[in-house]
């Protein structure tokens, strides 16, 4: 099995983030970045971590973020099947 897949067995979902932030040389402009990643929600500590990075790290100052996060294998959707399968 991939290492994907196993992380979204343990409950990690694809997590997006919508990041604003100014422009350091015009600060009356706004920009935007993407950012896709498996994380875990609510805590998001890989979103976290990387706003941390930016903050410490990069010149443009954040001025919002919008997280949408989809849990990609919930519970229902994943069983563990035991036995053979024969095709004829």
């Amino acid at each position: 099995m991939s290492k994907d897949f196993l992380i979204r067995l343990e409950g990690y979902g694809l997590t997006t983030a919508e990041i604003h932030y100014r422009i350091p040389d015009h600060p009356a402009l706004l920009q935007l970045f993407l950012w896709q990643e498996y994380d875990l929600a609510p805590a998001f500590p890989g979103l976290k971590a990387f706003l941390e990075f930016w903050q410490r790290e990069l010149q443009g100052a954040i001025h919002s973020v919008r997280v949408a996060h989809n849990q990609l294998v919930k519970p229902s959707e994943w069983k563990a099947v035991d036995g053979i399968f024969r095709l004829n």
